[in-house]
């Protein structure tokens, strides 16, 4: 079964290096634009102390980036996603929708994993990666 990201014309193929693991600190966001031939993809990349998690960066209430208005999305705590531009917020591990316009609705989860040489990469699980 297909996941909801890959019915993106421009989603990334498996095994898409990104940036490196260090590049993205605990308790962090990292908005990145995948381009190919087939377009942008965005992507929000949420590093919290004991995971990292990976999301299109489209709010499903009117798919604007949820940075648009402001690179601060994660909460303090880091429970917490909010887009910038209607106060929607979302469980950072979860992405489903804890209030406001995003009741109702999911981030749409994209798969991302450490490979063996440090790289953040479009797949399947998240290696343990001990830093």
């Amino acid at each position: 079964m297909t996941q909801a990201w890959q019915q993106y014309r421009s989603a990334p193929a498996l095994g898409t290096r990104l940036v490196r693991f260090d590049d993205i600190a605990p308790g962090a966001t990292l908005s990145l634009t995948l381009q190919s031939e087939q377009g942008s993809f965005p992507l929000l990349l949420v590093h919290l102390d004991d995971a990292l998690l990976g999301y299109v960066n489209a709010c499903p209430h009117q798919y604007l980036p949820l940075d648009q208005r402001g690179k601060r999305v994660l909460s303090q705590d880091g429970e917490q996603l909010r887009c910038t531009n209607h106060d929607a917020t979302f469980s950072a591990r979860s992405g489903e929708g804890t209030g406001g316009l995003g009741l109702g609705c999911t981030l749409d989860p994209v798969p991302v994993s450490v490979d063996s040489e440090g790289w953040i990469v479009v797949g399947t699980s998240l290696e343990q990666h001990d830093r």
